[in-house]
């Protein structure tokens, strides 16, 4: 048989055996799209594009729109935005990249949507800064103290008997 009836790839560099095993699926070029909250990361963070990659994490296109949805969100007057989707189309990101970074800003708790029905942003529909991820955050950070503690023998019962149910 003659090679010109396989599709052949050619990319300098690599052998085809390479491009099959990536094209397969054999060889995972990305990282995982999971937030990842190790107590170095945290400590290292100290700008917003820093935040940006802890949150989106190997998406470069997620972590762009979400620096210009919080920094427009940031700098607008009363930080309220009517709707993001001139975000996207200003900073050149299509709808269905707005919508997972919107979507996961707001399950983490950094934005929310407020109703029309809102008197405390004078009855209008749109997006505000949230306090959740804050709050939710310092919680999180008790956590450990708390459940340290020793307090009694029927709590030392209960402990134990977690195994159970796992």
């Amino acid at each position: 048989m003659s090679s010109q009836f396989f599709n052949r790839a050619k990319i300098e560099g690599l052998p085809l055996e390479c491009l099959f095993l990536i094209k397969m699926g054999g060889v995972s070029m990305k990282r995982g799209s999971k937030i990842e909250f190790g107590f170095n990361k945290i400590s290292r963070v100290e700008s917003l594009d820093e935040f940006a990659e802890l949150i989106f994490p190997s998406n470069r296109n997620h972590q762009k729109l979400f620096l210009a949805i919080f920094v427009e969100l940031k700098y607008t007057d009363g930080q309220f935005l009517k709707s993001l989707e001139w975000v996207a189309d200003k900073y050149g990101c299509s709808r269905r990249v707005l919508e997972l970074v919107r979507a996961k800003m707001r399950r983490l708790g950094l934005i929310d949507h407020v109703s029309r029905f809102s008197e405390r942003h004078g009855y209008r529909e749109g997006w505000v800064f949230s306090s959740r991820f804050a709050k939710s955050a310092m919680a999180l950070s008790g956590l450990p103290d708390r459940f340290g503690e020793v307090r009694d023998a029927k709590q030392e019962a209960r402990d134990r008997d977690l195994f159970r149910y796992l």
